[in-house]
């Protein structure tokens, strides 16, 4: 049944309390302090109370948790560099609110674009997410390529639109994201992941298109090797939330691969050429067969 006036206002009000923005950071000493007293400044502005700011610094060598812990945020203080998505797990973890923004500690993203994030959140949307746009998100020959590919793969995946994959300003619930927390990357790929997790859940998400800014410092992506790991996180999530995919598409292309050789075989007079097509529709089909009991042991483990 569609839900009532009464239910609709009552999960619009369960949205509503105080918020937790959580900043991984590492080496952003000359960022941090811009980052959280404009995140402050927008919240106050906008009437929100009781909010906190957790800075998580990531093993800096440089003054960027001192700084943070100037400026009024909580500073959790990692004495090794362990990763993007690791600090987002320990911030997380560590919020007093359900109610969770994500932001980079760099100047990238528009803080000031916050209210209107929350506001589409409180509509009922499960994530809502801020979409790069401008000269400053496609700037490099390099990054672009590579975004596109890790942009079809998701969106092949998940069977829906995303216009971006990876962006690192968002919003979402700590209770709902928790029981995601064992699949998702520990690097730059958490924010990859925990969408492919969202979606391959059928939740709802949402995206927003706002400018990206010039960083401030230096960048800690490496394109190549973080794009390496992203792709195997999707790899990963297939095989986790939705197995058939993947393996369908192995099947069918081992089954057009032994077809296309059959017919050169029969073409050719070619006796072995026909054995090999004939091979390789056959491992074909072993490939959906497994691919099955992989759909079989998700729908078990969805029931326990």
């Amino acid at each position: 049944m569609p839900s009532s006036g009464k239910e609709a206002m009552a999960i619009v009000q369960e949205r509503a309390p105080v918020l937790s923005v959580v900043i991984p950071a590492f080496n952003e000493e000359a960022a941090i302090a811009e980052t959280v007293e404009s995140v402050r400044a927008v919240l106050t502005a906008t009437g929100e109370e009781g909010f906190e700011i957790i800075v998580v610094d990531d093993g800096s060598d440089d003054r960027t948790g001192e700084i943070a812990a100037v400026h009024g945020a909580t500073v959790i203080r990692k004495l090794q560099n362990l990763g993007y998505g690791n600090s987002l797990k320990i911030g997380i973890l560590a919020a007093a609110n359900d109610t969770i923004i994500i932001t980079d500690a760099d100047g990238t993203y528009p803080v000031d674009q916050i209210p209107a994030l929350l506001a589409t959140y409180r509509e009922g949307w499960d994530m809502v997410v801020g979409a790069r746009t401008g000269p400053h998100y496609h700037e490099s020959p390099i990054k672009s390529p590579l975004r596109q590919l890790l942009k079809w793969l998701v969106e092949f995946t998940t069977g829906r639109k995303i216009p971006d994959v990876n962006s690192g300003l968002r919003v979402f619930s700590r209770r709902e994201a928790l029981p995601f927390f064992g699949h998702l990357s520990e690097g730059f790929s958490f924010t990859t992941s925990i969408t492919l997790g969202y979606m391959l859940r059928m939740k709802t998400v949402t995206y927003l298109p706002m400018p990206y800014h010039p960083r401030v410092g230096r960048t800690k992506v490496r394109m190549v090797r973080d794009s390496l790991r992203t792709i195997q996180f999707i790899v990963q999530a297939i095989l986790y939330y939705n197995p058939m995919k993947i393996f369908l598409v192995l099947a069918m292309a081992s089954a057009l691969i032994g077809g296309l050789t059959v017919l050169a075989g029969l073409a050719f007079h070619a006796i072995t050429g026909i054995l090999l097509g004939v091979g390789g529709m056959l491992v074909a089909v072993v490939i959906f067969a497994l691919g099955l009991l992989g759909e079989q042991l998700r729908q078990i483990s969805l029931r326990e």
